[in-house]
């Protein structure tokens, strides 16, 4: 094998890729715009969530529980008939509805237990969730305070003090942006080098290739070697512009050390990208692959759900994976300031899959152009 082989081709591959305008766009806006609404558009706990509420009581109590609600949590409440109570909520105008009976007041001054209403449109599911919650809490607070004539804290045997460490302003925007930068670079890594072997087969260049003083492991390791270069350094400026300096999200590790950990990682993922790519042998075929691959590989790595509340069973299977142990290092490295001390184990997993990522691949690709 001649390294200088090796470099001729990965030059000749980003050239190939400087001139598909498609994939360049694809990878811009993976690592710029991408990571924007990532980090913009993860829901808040609450925010702004349109209430309404029918006052068939109008009472005092009822003015209390109606004043109750205001920003950021919720919109200014809007008094509306029992008959519009349906059509808002059909119109989707409306997440919460409260409805307030007749006589409430009488019947808590009673002794009685009078039931409010609440309709809630659960296909906006993250404020239905947590609104449902803060509603009920809203309202017995009211309540309770009504009847006892005074409003007061509650006392507490035990003071819990909260400590938030590492994000102390609980802002999911920060968990967004650097959890779709290490996706990015797993999905983008795979694209890419199928991309560049499918590309030469259909146009008949992997042909001219053949006829050439060059070998198969020259070939595949030239595909490699750009590819990974493109997508590390995409990263690289998405982490240091987009994320640290457009968004402002801090970053509290090392990032020479999360670089050696992602270089690391495209070694891997880059191999299965050419794995992939002779198994699927056409651009149609290698999407669909994508879909059933890709898909796994995200929801289960630990990105967006922690791997402690699956199965076991799909734990351990995933071990096998290398953006699982990408995500633990990422996670470690940018959120928690973790040292290689720490990270050493991911390191290591990385490279060991990596190398047989690599071996597996490279006998396949030898398969694939006889």
């Amino acid at each position: 094998m001649k390294l200088a082989n090796v470099l001729h081709l990965g030059v000749k591959e980003i050239r190939g890729l400087a001139r598909d305008r498609m994939l360049l766009a694809l990878i811009i806006y993976s690592f710029t715009l991408s990571i924007y609404t990532a980090s913009t558009s993860t829901p808040e706990t609450l925010n702004n969530a349109p209430i309404a509420v029918v006052d068939e009581d109008q009472s005092p109590v009822s003015s209390r529980i109606l004043t109750a609600f205001y920003p950021p949590y919720f919109t200014i409440p809007k008094l509306i008939s029992q008959h519009e109570m349906d059509q808002r909520m059909d119109a989707g105008i409306d997440t919460f509805a409260l409805d307030i009976p007749p006589d409430f007041q009488r019947d808590l001054l009673a002794g009685k237990s009078p039931t409010i209403q609440l309709n809630i449109d659960a296909t906006r599911m993250t404020q239905a969730f947590t609104g449902g919650g803060y509603i009920e809490s809203i309202v017995s607070s009211e309540v309770s305070e009504f009847l006892n004539r005074y409003r007061a804290g509650s006392s507490v045997p035990v003071q819990l003090t909260m400590r938030s460490r590492f994000n102390q302003n609980l802002d999911n925007g920060w968990f967004g942006a650097i959890t779709n930068v290490i996706s990015s670079i797993t999905m983008l890594s795979i694209v890419l080098t199928g991309a560049a072997l499918i590309r030469e087969r259909e146009r008949g260049t992997i042909e001219h290739l053949l006829v050439m003083p060059v070998t198969p492991t020259e070939i595949m390791l030239s595909k490699i070697w750009s590819m990974g270069v493109v997508v590390f350094l995409a990263s690289a400026f998405s982490l240091y512009v987009v994320v640290e300096g457009w968004l402002s999200v801090p970053i509290h590790g090392s990032m020479p050390l999360f670089l050696l950990g992602t270089a690391l990682h495209l070694f891997a993922v880059t191999s299965m990208g050419i794995f992939l790519a002779t198994v699927a042998g056409t651009m149609p075929q290698f999407g669909i692959l994508l879909v059933l691959v890709l898909l796994p590989l995200e929801m289960l790595s630990g990105g967006n759900t922690p791997r402690e509340s699956m199965p076991q069973i799909i734990q351990d299977i995933m071990l096998a994976a290398p953006n699982t142990h990408f995500v633990i290092l990422g996670q470690s490295i940018l959120f928690r300031g973790a040292g290689i001390d720490i990270v050493w184990p991911q390191l290591l997993a990385l490279f060991l899959i990596g190398s047989v990522c690599f071996v597996f691949a490279l006998r396949r690709f030898r398969a694939f152009l006889r």
